[in-house]
């Protein structure tokens, strides 16, 4: 069971920044929008409906500070109430703090990750396969792309040495070329919160969480805040083929992203997220534990660069959205036998975390275990209309 408080969540200044998030209200049988503060939790649905209207605001921060809102109580009981073993339906529970904005993520943004999803696309999703794979892939490109900019006449030249070697790969192409992998994630409102159950494949074998910062950003391309998330991922479907990347991301409850959004404001920005250090715990029910991190510093596109290639002429969000800026972290600790590497069990508990912006927590179940997503755009819109 997960146990989380206040403290758990919230970032290391606690509420000096200006903080957002979601609400389950259950006499209302819908959402609220929330502005997190030192003396409690306010209602501010009344002037921002939805959190994407809130980002679409020309300075976000200071609306959210100039709405006084409706108490609903304290973070304390709110956050307790929300994993769902311990929940009582008839109390308020924590969601995800995004609504609707669509849910992109950028891959292969890290030298590391680059050379794992090369051997994962190799190894044809057999983990078996996987070490012997990646001697040889470092032997051919090395393991050191980081200084290499994406693009460049050097990553060009890398590239048709490559080629020459039959060392090329699709990932490569994304990694070192001009243009960035940009997917959609998951639907819209579809993603869980902390506390949550996060959610994967009944049929995968090999897995991994995938510690990032997910920026949101408005339909004019302003980055007004970020989060933290998982993207979940099934190495073994999309090392099988890259057209089932859709099956490896997207299922029920695979998205969470949390505990709460930071807005950008004078005590955090977006030099602090291109120098922020993201943790990663998972401890397992059989007493495993794997640590990790990904550093945003040495991320291989610039966020700007990623949110540019997002969202322009040729691709519009009316609602705007928010972006999983990729992780370098790569488990390749062994959990079951030796070359097997790690893969997810049930009931593992997953911790990412950075001190900006506190800590998102969940459980790892299969998706058709995880509670499922039936709340989305039309409830939402009869929600606010029955709310007037």
């Amino acid at each position: 069971m997960i146990t989380l408080t206040a403290k758990d969540i919230l970032p290391e200044d606690g509420t000096n920044g200006t903080l957002v998030g979601r609400v389950w209200l259950p006499q209302l049988e819908g959402p609220a929008v929330v502005a997190i503060r030192g003396e409690g939790v306010f209602d501010v649905t009344a002037r921002f409906p939805t959190v994407s209207a809130l980002c679409e605001e020309s300075d976000p921060a200071a609306a959210l500070r100039g709405v006084k809102g409706e108490p609903l109580g304290d973070l304390d009981s709110i956050v307790a109430n929300t994993p769902p073993d311990r929940r009582d339906p008839q109390k308020p529970w924590l969601l995800a703090p995004l609504d609707l904005q669509v849910l992109k993520a950028a891959g292969v943004t890290f030298a590391i990750s680059m050379l794992e999803r090369v051997i994962e696309e190799r190894a044809r999703g057999n983990p078996a396969s996987a070490e012997a794979i990646r001697k040889e892939v470092v032997r051919l490109v090395g393991d050191d792309f980081s200084k290499l900019k994406p693009g460049s006449e050097e990553a060009m030249r890398l590239k048709q040495v490559l080629i020459e070697q039959q060392a090329w790969s699709q990932y490569l192409e994304v990694g070192i070329g001009p243009d960035a992998e940009v997917f959609t994630k998951a639907p819209v409102l579809s993603s869980v919160g902390t506390g949550m159950d996060a959610g994967l494949h009944p049929k995968s074998t090999w897995n991994n969480p995938e510690p990032e910062v997910v920026l949101v950003v408005s339909s004019r391309g302003n980055i007004v805040g970020a989060a933290l998330g998982n993207d979940v991922n099934l190495r073994d479907f999309e090392g099988r083929s890259a057209l089932l990347l859709s099956k490896a991301k997207d299922n029920n409850a695979s998205c969470a992203v949390g505990p709460l959004l930071r807005l950008f404001d004078r005590s955090f920005s977006l030099d602090n997220v291109r120098n922020m250090d993201v943790g990663l715990t998972v401890k397992g029910p059989d007493g495993f534990i794997l640590e990790g991190h990904s550093s945003i510093s040495k991320i291989s596109r610039d966020p700007t660069d990623l949110v540019a290639q997002t969202i322009g002429p040729v691709h519009q969000y009316p609602d705007g959205f928010a972006l999983f800026l990729g992780t370098m972290f790569a488990p390749v600790k062994d959990r079951d036998a030796p070359g097997q590497g790690f893969t997810h069990k049930r009931d593992d508990i997953v911790t990412i975390a950075a001190p900006e912006l506190g800590k998102l927590v969940n459980r790892m179940r299969s998706s058709d275990e995880c509670e499922p997503w039936t709340f989305g755009i039309s409830a939402l819109m009869k929600s606010l209309a029955q709310r007037r």
